[in-house]
């Protein structure tokens, strides 16, 4: 049953996103592709072919199974769905419908967007990391060359199901590269929301200090809050893509706090090596210390936000233990694929929400390496 449902207009498509207690089924989504002649494929990988079995429930219904994790995101798991759903038949007016997480996902929906010149699209996220970021707004790909989501298009789902029931079954690991998403959102939207995450109605205990991610046995009002900071989240980013869809000017922009930094750290450690979230966390501290020196961030926020990060044992230290050679970093860093004009861009937070900043000056850029060093920190 939906508890909440979200409408956006993200350009020429319109995404609903249906927040609800458990997994939707597929006559649930055959009534939402109404008027349409329903003919799906389904696309999981080896963690969710469970749930894709549940959607499918006993009929014939085609399934594409992928392997799973970062390492496999590649040209190869694309061109299995795009063989799938050609051995199954379907035409231009098939519908792809992703069970997963962000890779599974961004996969699916880039397969779609090409598969014809593109054909309908569902998602059904059963991550948090899926939930507060990747399903929602378009952005599709696949890692290339050993770079994260280098090949990709803009190709938002027509319904995005975010089922929290299969969040209590999720590993640490993976709670660990949502919540860092959330957090991410939370320095973008308000200091209240911050400061909900850190509060008893969304963590559960402590553990030496550090908070856990779910209780042992997930109880009603812990999933209420979860589904009412999941449904925050999703509302804040729907409302930066309407504003600016195919990130084009300032404002879906600040959606990339931590991420200059972190797919930078994804691609020097190997891909899949440490998790997107993980990376994105690492790299929210290093876009507060950057904020600081050049006077942006103020030093009270700065202090806040890491010390969240710490409360929730993210990786705060730099440099990371997985860089073996920051001239390696900065060269890679170097490639990120939201340059402009040929300079880096981070993200950095704000007295109030955060802003970007170019990097286009040697001097710039040596604070950026003495960041990525550890020589300044807050």
């Amino acid at each position: 049953m939906a508890i909440e449902h979200l409408n956006f207009n993200f350009g020429a498509f319109k995404t609903s996103a249906h927040i609800m207690s458990a997994l939707p089924g597929m006559e649930e989504i055959a009534r939402d592709f109404s008027g349409d002649f329903f003919r799906p494929l389904l696309v999981c990988d080896r963690n969710t072919e469970y749930l894709a079995a549940k959607l499918r429930g006993g009929g014939a219904i085609p399934l594409c199974i992928l392997e799973a994790g970062e390492s496999h995101k590649n040209w190869q798991a694309v061109e299995a769905i795009l063989r799938s759903a050609h051995d199954a038949g379907l035409g231009r007016d098939g519908t792809f419908i992703g069970v997963g997480g962000g890779v599974v996902g961004d996969m699916c929906a880039f397969a779609a967007s090409i598969y014809m010149r593109g054909c309908s699209l569902a998602l059904v996220s059963t991550t948090l990391l899926a939930m507060v970021d990747a399903s929602l707004g378009g952005k599709t790909g696949f890692d290339l060359f050993d770079k994260k989501n280098l090949a990709g298009t803009f190709y938002p789902a027509r319904h995005v199901y975010m089922p929290t029931e299969s969040l209590t079954t999720l590993p640490q690991s993976e709670w660990r590269s949502g919540m860092a998403e959330l957090i991410k959102t939370a320095i973008l939207d308000g200091d209240d929301f911050l400061d909900k995450l850190s509060s008893s109605d969304f963590t559960t205990e402590f553990h030496g200090g550090k908070y856990d991610f779910v209780p042992e046995t997930p109880c009603t009002p812990w999933l209420t809050n979860l589904a009412n900071a999941i449904s925050r989240a999703a509302r804040y980013k729907g409302k930066i893509v309407e504003e600016d869809p195919l990130e084009t000017g300032n404002k879906r922009v600040l959606l990339n706090l931590g991420h200059t930094f972190g797919h930078a750290l994804e691609s020097i450690a190997g891909l899949g090596t440490i998790s997107h979230g993980e990376a994105v966390a690492w790299g929210i501290a290093r876009s507060c210390e950057l904020g600081l020196a050049l006077g942006i961030t103020p030093h009270a926020r700065a202090k806040k936000i890491k010390s969240l990060l710490a409360a929730y044992n993210y990786e705060g230290g730099a440099p990371h233990p997985l860089i073996n050679n920051v001239n390696d970093f900065i060269q890679t860093l170097g490639s990120d694929k939201k340059k402009r004009s040929g300079k880096l861009t981070f993200i950095v937070p704000d007295e109030h929400s955060a802003r970007p900043v170019t990097v286009d000056s040697p001097p710039l850029m040596e604070t950026v390496r003495r960041i990525i060093n550890g020589e300044l920190s807050a």
